[in-house]
């Protein structure tokens, strides 16, 4: 950030972890301004949060160690902003916009973090079909460009390759570029991501943000607007299809709510602020759709004491229009990616938007493997040898879609040593068509396992 230095504006008189209180003397001040105090000659930088006449609160972007009561407060000419350029691919950024790859800074134009705010007229809210290749995604959670996805899935069901996949297959089809916010990461789990988008040759059509764990609850909250800024970089500018990972949202609900209580806003239940449905309103209205191009986003909820109905948890869901959902339960029988697809929803799942046979299929294989769970309980104590003539076909249909949905990742092949396949969903509709009908009842259901398209494959047979 650029900094101009002035006559000062005023004094600090009280300092909290969260919350710097300034007595302003001089010039004027508005929210989101940025200030700033010199101290062994570094600055100390805040940012307005509330002008009372003459007392202005700021929330620290750092720590206030080391911060007295006197000192001068002066006025930064620019508000916190991140590089708006071609510049931002392949590195990572923190919150407040600044390289933390120890590469060289990137150059100008930068623009606010908070400068963008679409109008009415801009929206496009009947964009295109957003087809990744990955079977299990396209068939049961079709998007549409500029939709907000939940997604959902604890430690080691895949989280990180699917994302990974999702970023090679969407650059690949249309050239389009991706961004990462890391809300509340782990300095450990940032590397490592890191490293992986390096070993997988991603770095450098991605950009990325990180608010670490470690540092305080400003930084988190801000790490979603930079973020922000960078994706409609690459919308408005470069009139790209954007994928934005957000990981994790209840974290930036959660910064949000502890910079609230240091200011002494009076919270509602659980301790969320008053203000909890705007807060998530100002980074959820900023992806969109555009006639130029668009922002999808999928981003990780954390549930609190795994109760979905807790507050932020609700708010954030009232904006998503579907979710995809990784179980471990499916991981353990070493199905790839593991969607629960019980629990997968999305807004497209809708026969006037997908049209009639595919909102057939999608229902008729939810029907399917709904009565696969039953008879796998019957089977246990009876034996398969009980079943009717009907069951016994839908039984063994089943393992067939099951199998079917796995998929060879991109960039899994170092791992897995099977090359990765972009499916096209007209393939897919194809495939699940004629496992429904007995087409395939002859095929061992190993056949379908770890494959793109069967129909495909058995045509290079």
């Amino acid at each position: 950030m650029q900094t101009n230095t002035e006559t000062a504006i005023g004094k600090i008189i009280a300092i909290s972890d969260l919350n710097v209180t300034v007595l302003a003397t001089g010039g004027s001040v508005k929210n989101r301004d940025i200030l700033y105090a010199e101290l062994d000659g570094e600055k100390q930088l805040f940012e307005v949060s509330d002008v009372n006449a003459k007392l202005v609160s700021c929330i620290p972007l750092k720590s206030v160690i080391g911060l007295k009561k006197g000192l001068e407060v002066f006025k930064q000419a620019d508000s916190l902003d991140i590089a708006y350029n071609e510049g931002i691919l392949g590195r990572v950024f923190s919150s407040y916009g600044d390289p933390i790859d120890e590469k060289p800074p990137v150059e100008r134009p930068k623009r606010s973090v908070y400068a963008r705010n679409l109008t009415m007229s801009e929206i496009d809210i009947s964009g295109e079909p957003l087809w990744t290749g990955i079977k299990a995604l396209d068939f049961f959670a079709p998007m549409q460009k500029g939709y907000k996805m939940g997604l959902l899935g604890g430690a080691g069901v895949g989280k990180t390759v699917l994302i990974k996949e999702l970023i090679n297959n969407v650059y690949t089809s249309s050239n389009s570029n991706s961004v990462f916010v890391g809300v509340g990461e782990r300095s450990r789990e940032g590397k490592e991501l890191y490293d992986e988008m390096v070993e997988a040759d991603l770095l450098s059509k991605m950009a990325i943000v990180f608010g670490q764990m470690g540092e305080n609850s400003v930084a988190r909250n801000k790490a979603a607007f930079s973020g922000l800024t960078l994706a409609e970089y690459l919308r408005d500018e470069k009139q790209q299809d954007v994928l934005l990972f957000i990981d994790n949202i209840y974290r930036y609900v959660q910064a949000t709510s502890e910079i609230n209580a240091e200011l002494n806003r009076m919270p509602i239940e659980n301790g969320y602020p008053a203000t909890i449905e705007t807060d998530v309103s100002s980074v959820e209205e900023r992806i969109n759709s555009t006639q130029g191009g668009s922002i999808t986003s999928f981003q990780a909820i954390y549930i609190p004491a795994d109760d979905i109905t807790d507050e932020a948890v609700q708010v954030i869901q009232s904006h998503l229009d579907g979710q995809i959902v990784l179980d471990r339960k499916v991981a353990e029988k070493g199905i790839y990616p593991a969607v629960n697809v019980f629990q997968t929803t999305s807004g497209m799942i809708d026969a006037e938007k997908i049209g009639e046979r595919h909102y057939y299929l999608v229902n008729e294989v939810i029907r399917y493997l709904s009565r696969y769970e039953e008879l796998e309980e019957i089977i246990a104590v009876l034996g398969i040898e009980e079943l009717s003539q009907e069951d016994a076909r839908i039984f063994y249909r089943s393992r067939k879609l099951r199998n079917y949905f796995t998929q060879p990742m991109f960039v899994a092949e170092n791992f897995t040593g099977i090359p990765g396949e972009f499916v096209a969903i007209v393939d897919v509709l194809d495939d699940v068509e004629n496992i429904l009908s007995g087409t395939y009842d002859d095929v061992d259901e190993t056949e379908f396992s770890f494959i793109g398209s069967y129909g495909k494959k058995k045509g290079r047979a």
